[in-house]
């Protein structure tokens, strides 16, 4: 979610005073004025013996999604902090110290049946992008679960707009961050421009590709494109894409490290989503000196 040996969100996770405390985010680029500089979360900085902390994520194990990076991201870091941390996709009726729920309308049965055994208990509700840009609007059970919530977090500042005004008092913004990933050699015969995330709908994964179909003959542009397709459709529309399209190849889905490395070497990144919450991908752009175009 740093270009330095602290990560910001190390900083902006934890808190230090007692059981409620301020931390300060620093986003790896200037904060935004809209962004809440020091904000309390409920997690105290080292507590003895530690928190049994439960992060709810509905993505499955193993899988390469932005919103299970970003709970391990967060596991990691409250673990080094001496909690001790669980990570569940699916709600057990586990009594933790803290419930920290990453997506409010995938998670809205557990976060209100948790709130209903323990009244009194710190849950910090933490929105995806679709919750922001489409689930708070539609969905009765997420607006529920916001308000069961002790805080909320979002991952970009303009998020906090499409709260309802009764619950921005309760949300902090957490900037994603990233350690910078030695780029390699980039190739000279291409310019290559890489395109991350699942092929979804939302994501629009193949506006880049669309865009450079026209491109002339002596262009070096070439769009890497990186994730695993997410229907039989997507599948099919990627390799036809590419028997099309000579600049286009789908490399489908890559481990973390190697995606990163990918990334890297590139010249320009691409995110045309149609809806995004706080992309892990810009973070790790801007980490190795990579331009975003979004």
């Amino acid at each position: 979610m740093s270009c330095s040996a602290s990560s910001p969100s190390t900083s902006a996770i934890v808190c230090a005073r007692a059981s409620r405390c301020h931390a300060t985010s620093r986003p790896p680029w200037p904060p935004s004025p809209c962004t809440t500089p020091r904000s309390s979360i409920l997690i105290p900085l080292r507590q003895r013996g530690g928190m049994r902390i439960l992060i709810l994520c509905p993505a499955r194990a193993g899988t390469r999604h932005g919103n299970r990076v970003t709970a391990l991201r967060w596991a990691r870091i409250l673990r080094g902090l001496g909690h001790r941390v669980a990570l569940q996709e699916a709600f057990r009726d586990d009594r933790p110290d803290l419930l920290i729920a990453l997506h409010a309308r995938k998670n809205a049965a557990p976060v209100l049946r948790f709130r209903a055994r323990a009244p009194e208990a710190p849950l910090v509700v933490a929105l995806t992008g679709t919750d922001v840009y489409r689930d708070i609007g539609r969905s009765r059970a997420a607006r529920r679960a916001l308000q069961a919530a002790t805080r909320l977090v979002t991952l970009q500042p303009l998020a906090l707009r499409e709260l309802p005004r009764a619950l921005r008092a309760k949300a902090r913004v957490i900037h994603q961050s990233a350690l910078p990933v030695r780029p390699g050699r980039r190739p000279a015969r291409s310019f290559d421009v890489c395109v991350p995330g699942h092929l979804r709908s939302e994501k629009d994964p193949f506006r880049t590709a669309q865009a450079v179909r026209g491109l002339p003959a002596d262009s070096r542009i070439r769009v890497l494109q990186v994730g695993s397709a997410m229907t039989p459709a997507m599948r099919r529309r990627a390799r036809d894409e590419m028997t099309r399209n000579p600049r286009y190849r789908w490399l489908g889905d890559r481990p973390h490290r190697e995606a990163r490395a990918i990334l890297a070497r590139s010249r320009l990144m691409v995110l045309s989503s149609r809806i995004e919450g706080g992309a892990n991908v810009i973070s790790e752009a801007l980490a190795s000196a990579v331009p975003v175009l979004a």
